[in-house]
C-alpha cells in the first residue's frame, strides 16, 4: 500500500471514531420530547384552551418550545368513563415521556394502563386515600403532582352559604358518590352542617335526568341552597349553574371559573395556577428526575369569587363582610 493511501485510511478511521459519538449526542439533544395531556372537559370547553395556553406558556418560560423540542398530545374526554379509558389507552400507546392528568377521573385509567410512564396530576383531592401515591412526601411510584383540597376545607362551603342566606336550613350536595373526592368532601360538609342545624340531601351528578328531578323536588320545599363539590362535576357545570338559576337556589362552587360562567359564589384553589406549577414538574421529569422522589404539593392559595349579577337575579343580597374579603367580584 502506498504511504499516501495509508495516511488517508488512518485519517478516515480517526474521523469516523470521533464524529460517531458527537453525531449521536447532537441527535439526542435534538430529540423532540413528548407529553400527553388528558382532561375531563369536552373538547370545546373554554377551560381546555385556557389551561392548555397556561401550560404551554409556562413550559416556554422553562425553555421548551412546542413544535421544536416539544410535542403535546391533548385528549378531552368530556367526563364520561368510557372515553376517559379510551383516551388514556391512546396516550399510553403513544409512549410519551410524561403524561399530565387533570382531575380525579383521569389519573386512575392512565395509571391502570401504564406503570412506567411518569404521570403528573393536578386537581386531585386525595391521592393517598385513592391509592395513587404511597405518601405525599414520598409518592413512591410513577405518579406525583398537586392536590386541590384539604377535605376539612369543604366545611367552609356550608359556612359561606349560611352567611349569604341566614335562614337556610337545607342544602343539597351535588357530588360523584363513586369518587374519593365526592365521599371525603361530603363527610366534611356533614361535620360542618350538623352544628348549624342544616339538613343535607346528597345528589349524584352521574345521572343528569335524576339530578334534575332531585334538584326540582328539593327546591320545592324552600329554604334551600346548593353545594357543588369537586370531582366529576366540572364538565357539567353549565347544567349545574342552569339548574341553580332555574330553581332560584343560592349555590356555591369549588372553582373560580364557575363564577365566570354565572355561578353565584366560588371558594377553592385556582386550578389554572396548578397548570403553571405542573409545568415545572413536567420540566423536572423531562430533565431526568423521578416522580417517586418528587413530593405531592398542596394548594398555596384559596380564592373567594362572587358574581353580583347572579346574586341580583336570585334576589340575594351579599353581606358586605363577604364582599370585602372577596378576591374578585364579577359585576
Amino acid at each position: 500500500m502506498r504511504r499516501r493511501d495509508f495516511v488517508t485510511l488512518l485519517v478516515g478511521a480517526a474521523a469516523g471514531s470521533v464524529t460517531g459519538p458527537f453525531t449521536g449526542k447532537a441527535q439526542q439533544s435534538e430529540r423532540i420530547r413528548r407529553i400527553g395531556v388528558l382532561m375531563p372537559f369536552r373538547a370545546n370547553d373554554p377551560e381546555v384552551r385556557a389551561r392548555s395556553n397556561i401550560f404551554e406558556q409556562s413550559l416556554g418560560q422553562l425553555g421548551w418550545t412546542v413544535g421544536q423540542d416539544l410535542q403535546i398530545d391533548y385528549r378531552s374526554a368530556g367526563g364520561d368513563a368510557a372515553p376517559i379509558r379510551r383516551y388514556a389507552a391512546e396516550l399510553v400507546a403513544l409512549a410519551p415521556d410524561v403524561i399530565l392528568t387533570v382531575g380525579s377521573a383521569t389519573i386512575g385509567p392512565v395509571q391502570q394502563a401504564n406503570s412506567t410512564i411518569p404521570i403528573i396530576f393536578v386537581n386531585l383531592a386525595d391521592p393517598v386515600g385513592a391509592g395513587f401515591v404511597q405518601s405525599l412526601a414520598r409518592p413512591g411510584g410513577n405518579a406525583t403532582g398537586f392536590t386541590n383540597f384539604e377535605y376539612s376545607m369543604s366545611g367552609k362551603w356550608v359556612e359561606l352559604l349560611k352567611q349569604i342566606v341566614p335562614q337556610m336550613t337545607r342544602i343539597a350536595v351535588v357530588r360523584d358518590p363513586t369518587s374519593a373526592a365526592g365521599i371525603g368532601q361530603f363527610s366534611a360538609i356533614q361535620s360542618a352542617a350538623q352544628p348549624l342545624g342544616i339538613e343535607l340531601t346528597p345528589l349524584s351528578v352521574r345521572d343528569i335526568a335524576e339530578l334534575e328531578r332531585g334538584i326540582a323536588a328539593f327546591a320545592r320545599l324552600g329554604n334551600g341552597g346548593l353545594i357543588i363539590t369537586s370531582g366529576g362535576t366540572a364538565f357539567r357545570r353549565d347544567v349545574l349553574i342552569g339548574l341553580a338559576s332555574r330553581h332560584k337556589l343560592p349555590a356555591i362552587y369549588p372553582f373560580g371559573y364557575y363564577a365566570e360562567d354565572g355561578g353565584l359564589i366560588t371558594y377553592g384553589p385556582d386550578p389554572r395556577d396548578q397548570m403553571r406549577r405542573a409545568a415545572s414538574y413536567v420540566d423536572r421529569v423531562l430533565k431526568g428526575e423521578k416522580t417517586a422522589d418528587m413530593p405531592v404539593q398542596a394548594p398555596t392559595k384559596y380564592e373567594l369569587i362572587i358574581n353580583l349579577k347572579t346574586a341580583k337575579s336570585l334576589g340575594v343580597t351579599m353581606p358586605q363582610s363577604l364582599l370585602s374579603r372577596a378576591d374578585q367580584v364579577i359585576e
